[in-house]
C-alpha cells in the first residue's frame, strides 16, 4: 500500500520529460533524430485526439493544418527571414484560422459526412501546395528551411556544447511539452468535459441547451492550431516543406498513431507515435515489406487490445491490482475473525 502511494505521488510526466531532455548528451546523433521525430509526431497525434478521442469527431483531413503550419513557418523563415519566435506563433495562427474556416462547414455535418468533408478540404490544401509554384515551390517544395537562430544557447552551460540539431531538439521538446500541458489543461477544464459530454451523447447535450456546433468548432480550431505548431517544427526538422506533408496518407499515419496508442488516454497518442516511429525505423532496416508488418501489428493490437497499447497496459495493471487484493483478502478476513473471537472470549 505504501509502495502504491509512493508511486502515485511521483510526477511521472516530469520524470519522462527530464529523461527525454538528456538524450542529446547521452545518446547518439541518430537517437536525437529519432527523439525529435517522436516528440513532433506525438504532438501532432495528441492534437488529432482532441477531436477523435475527446470530442468524438473523426477527421481524415487533420494533416491540412499540419501542412499549413509547416508552410507558413517555412515561408516566413526562408523567404522573409523572419525569426523563429515570430514564425512559430504565425504558423499556429494560420493553421487555427484555416481550421476555423473549414470547420465552420465541417461541423454542420455528422459522422461519415464530416470525415469526408474534412478530407476534401485537406485535398484542396494539397492541390494549392502542389500547384502554387511562386509561393509553395510546387512539387519541388521549399528546401533548405533554416534552423532558428540558437546562438543564445551558447552562453548557457551544457547547451553550448551541443550541435545545432541537439539544440533544436531541446527547443522542440520545450515547445512540445508546453503544448501538451496546455492541451491537457484544456481537456481537464469545463470546456473539455463539455466536449466529452458531446462525444457521449450529442443529442442529449443539445437538448439541455448546449450549442454543440459551437463547441465542436472551438475544438476544431484548437486542434488545428496545435497541429500547425507540430507542422512548423517538422518543417524545420526535415529542413524543408513539401506537398507530401498535406497529402492524405499523412492523415492516415497520424490516425494510426492515435488509435495504436489508445484514444481514451491522454498519453496514448504519444505512445502510439513513439511505437510507430521506432517500428518504422527498425523494420525498414530489415525488410522492405513495412506496410505488411504494420498491418499485421495493427490487426493483433486491435483484436488483443481494443483500447490501444496504453489501454491494454492499464487493463493489465488493473487486473494485477485486483489479483493482489484478492490474494490479501482471505488473510485480512482471517485476521478480522480472529480479532472478533478474542473479543468474544
Amino acid at each position: 500500500m505504501k509502495t502504491n502511494d509512493l508511486a502515485s505521488r511521483i510526477p511521472w510526466t516530469l520524470v519522462v520529460f527530464l529523461v527525454a531532455l538528456v538524450v542529446p548528451w547521452l545518446g547518439s546523433r541518430y537517437n536525437t533524430f529519432l527523439a525529435t521525430q517522436i516528440a513532433i509526431s506525438g504532438l501532432f497525434a495528441v492534437s488529432l485526439n482532441l477531436l477523435l478521442g475527446t470530442t468524438g469527431l473523426v477527421s481524415f483531413g487533420h494533416v491540412a493544418y499540419f501542412g499549413i503550419g509547416a508552410y507558413v513557418c517555412g515561408i516566413l523563415m526562408k523567404t522573409y527571414a523572419m525569426p523563429f519566435s515570430i514564425a512559430l506563433p504565425a504558423a499556429a495562427l494560420g493553421a487555427a484560422f484555416a481550421s476555423l474556416v473549414f470547420g465552420f462547414f465541417c461541423v454542420r455535418l455528422t459522422r461519415i459526412y464530416f470525415a469526408m468533408l474534412s478530407l476534401a478540404f485537406s485535398q484542396i490544401i494539397w492541390a494549392i501546395a502542389y500547384k502554387w509554384n511562386d509561393v509553395t515551390g510546387g512539387d519541388q517544395g521549399l528546401p533548405d528551411v533554416p534552423y532558428p537562430d540558437l546562438d543564445w544557447m551558447n552562453s548557457i552551460p551544457l547547451l553550448g556544447d551541443l550541435r545545432i540539431a541537439g539544440q533544436f531538439y531541446v527547443v522542440t521538446l520545450v515547445v512540445v511539452g508546453l503544448s501538451l500541458a496546455a492541451m491537457r489543461r484544456i481537456i481537464n477544464s469545463p470546456f473539455g468535459r463539455m466536449l466529452t459530454t458531446i462525444r457521449e451523447n450529442a443529442e442529449r447535450a443539445s437538448a439541455i441547451g448546449v450549442d454543440v456546433r459551437r463547441y465542436e468548432l472551438a475544438a476544431f480550431v484548437v486542434a488545428g492550431g496545435f497541429a500547425g505548431i507540430a507542422g512548423a517544427l517538422f518543417g524545420i526538422f526535415s529542413r524543408g516543406v513539401f506537398s507530401d506533408y498535406v497529402f492524405w496518407p499523412k492523415s492516415a499515419e497520424v490516425m494510426i498513431m492515435t488509435i495504436l496508442g489508445g484514444i481514451d488516454h491522454f498519453w496514448g497518442p504519444v505512445v502510439g507515435a513513439a511505437t510507430l516511429v521506432l517500428l518504422n525505423q527498425e523494420t525498414t532496416s530489415y525488410t522492405e515489406y513495412w506496410s505488411f508488418v504494420l498491418g499485421t501489428i495493427l490487426l493483433v493490437l486491435l483484436f488483443a487490445f481494443p483500447g490501444g497499447i496504453v489501454g491494454g497496459l492499464s487493463a493489465g495493471f488493473a487486473w494485477l491490482r485486483r489479483k493482489r487484493r484478492g490474494a490479501a483478502g482471505p488473510e485480512t478476513g482471517s485476521a478480522e475473525v480472529a480479532t472478533v473471537e478474542v473479543k468474544r472470549a
